[in-house]
Formats: C-alpha cells, sequence, structure tokens
C-alpha cells in the first residue's frame, strides 16, 4: 500500500522552518517511549496545523525514526528541529510534555526524520480529508491509491509545484512504483543518527558505549567527493575520529583496524591504539549499511599515513 500520514503541529514551528527551508526536517515528538512504525522509508508525512487553522500546509519524505537524548537531536538537527536555540527547543518540548525537567537531564524524545521538506504558499494551502477528526492530536493514515488518499495527494502535488517545489520522480515514486524504488537523500544530521543506530550505538573499533562520546565519522569527507550515504559512515569513539581524520588509523576493505607507525613516531605514544590494530570492527548486521569498501579503499588509499 502506498501510504501517507497526516500529521498535526503547531504553526510556530512550521513558520520557524518555512524561513529557512532546510533539506531535512526533525518532526519530534516529546516523549520518547513509543516505536513510530506508521511510515515506510520514503513515504511522506504531510504537516497540518491545529484547529482553528485545520489545513495541510507541506511535508516530508520518512528517513528514519529513533529515540535519541534530546540534546543529540540538537547536535544533530540544529534549527532543523525548527528552533533557535536548544533553550527554546526544549522550552517548546517541556510544554508539550507538561512538565518541567531539570536541566541536566538529557532525557529522550522521538524523531521522525524527513527528507526533502516542502513548505507550501499559503494560498495553496489544502483543507484536510472530512474523515480528519479535529479530535485527533497525533495523525492519521491514508492509502494515497484509494479515496480519499488519492485526491488528497493529487491537490499536494499541484500546490508544489504552484509553490514552487518541483514535482520530481521521488514524488511520483512514492505513488505510483514501489516504496523501494524512492531513497530519501541523507543530510548531515539525519546521517548522524542512522549510522548511531545502524552501529548500535557503539564505537566500530573500541566497543565504546558512551554515547556522548560517540560520533557518526565520514570514510571519504564530504569536501572530498563523499556524501551522507550510511555506506560512508562509521561510527567512532571522539578520539578514534579525529586521529581517523587525521589518517593515524585506517579501516581496511576487509574490516580490519590498522594504525600507522606514524602515530608513535609523531606524538611518541599510541599504546591504547595499537592495542586494538588488527582487530576486526562491528559492522552493521544489515549488509546494505555496511562501511562501503570503496570508500574504505579510498581512505586507505588516500588519507593513511601507513
Amino acid at each position: 500500500m502506498q501510504k501517507a500520514l497526516v500529521a498535526v503541529t503547531d504553526r510556530d514551528w512550521f513558520t520557524f522552518l518555512r524561513a529557512r527551508r532546510p533539506d531535512e526536517v526533525n518532526f519530534w515528538q516529546p516523549r520518547g517511549g513509543t516505536a513510530f512504525r506508521a511510515l515506510e522509508r520514503g513515504q511522506p508525512l504531510l504537516f497540518k496545523l491545529h484547529a482553528p487553522e485545520n489545513v495541510i500546509v507541506g511535508g516530508g519524505f520518512f528517513t528514519h525514526f529513533s529515540i535519541i537524548p534530546v540534546s543529540l537531536a540538537w547536535k544533530a538537527f540544529g534549527e532543523a528541529n525548527g528552533a533557535a536555540s536548544f533553550t527554546e527547543m526544549t522550552a517548546h518540548i517541556e510544554r508539550l510534555r507538561r512538565n518541567r525537567v531539570e536541566s541536566e537531564v538529557d532525557y529522550q524524545i522521538g524523531c521522525i526524520i524527513l527528507s526533502d521538506p516542502f513548505f507550501l504558499d499559503e494560498r495553496y494551502w489544502i483543507e484536510p480529508p472530512r474523515d480528519f477528526s479535529q479530535n485527533i492530536v497525533r495523525y492519521k493514515g491514508y492509502d494515497l491509491q484509494e479515496e480519499p488518499g488519492a485526491s488528497l495527494w493529487a491537490r499536494v502535488i499541484e500546490a508544489r509545484a504552484l509553490s514552487g517545489h518541483a514535482v520530481s520522480d521521488v514524488s511520483e515514486s512514492t505513488i505510483y512504483g514501489e516504496p523501494a524504488l524512492f531513497r530519501p537523500r541523507l543530510g548531515q544530521g539525519s546521517f548522524r543518527v542512522v549510522v548511531t543506530d545502524e552501529f548500535e550505538r557503539h564505537c566500530a573499533v573500541s566497543g565504546e558505549k558512551t554515547l556522548p562520546v560517540l560520533e557518526a565519522a565520514h570514510i571519504r569527507p564530504v569536501a572530498s567527493g563523499g556524501t551522507h550515504q550510511a555506506g560512508n559512515g562509521l561510527l567512532l569513539r571522539s578520539d578514534i575520529h579525529t586521529l581517523f581524520d587525521r589518517g593515524y588509523v585506517t579501516v581496511t576493505p576487509d574490516y580490519r583496524f590498522l594504525v600507522s607507525r606514524r602515530l608513535r613516531d609523531d606524538w611518541e605514544n599510541g599504546r591504547v591504539y595499537y592495542e586494538l590494530a588488527g582487530g576486526e570492527i562491528f559492522v552493521p548486521r544489515d549488509p546494505r549499511w555496511r562501511p562501503d569498501k570503496d570508500f574504505l579503499t579510498w581512505h586507505s588509499d588516500t588519507r593513511y599515513l601507513g
């Protein structure tokens, strides 16, 4: 079934993001206790303002869901959370949670990550289907190949075009093709969260599980022709990430961790890293998310100091 969700949000969140038009947004949930399984990757989520406005004003395409500490959500997405600062974001969350939280508590929130968001011009805002009750406080799903979902999506496509958003093969495949045909593009924030989750929240080399010191590393940096795709990622402890970026360590195409002799020569130290040398790194269970061997070869050949 080709599916879309119409999800309730507030005008402040929408207005803030419409003014900035990021390439991804975090449609966060104030509490992090429930997994989100309502959409498959690549299916659309539409933004509906609270009553009395009660109109659909934009949307995006589902990329990933994660339950993470609010500090990590801010670090990953920044203003793409719909707020100008971490303080503003947490104040909004806590109003919705209806409870005060001590400032040092890094509580969990749900993150529905959307790529290719679109924000409709006000004159093209869309009335929701008649069966979308004003009592709905979260979301309602619609089959895009049956009424009223088919007519709704046709109006969304038209409104996107009229608002200056290209109606690309991305949106066409979401309706008419199999969901697997559309692979949402990862942005910087979604890259961080997807890599963190696919490596099961521990360092690929050391096994460290302390989340605040784990970082999603690009094997081939974006500045050197890399991308935000998951196959270009490793989850590394921050010190190992630094050494990886500077070429003192690498991971071979057969997933072995190597440490350059230059580490000892340049810094007269490195014992903790040499103890890890030669070991096989942890890789995601799903082969689709494992580090790409071409990227690893590039790093070993181009960045590694040998």
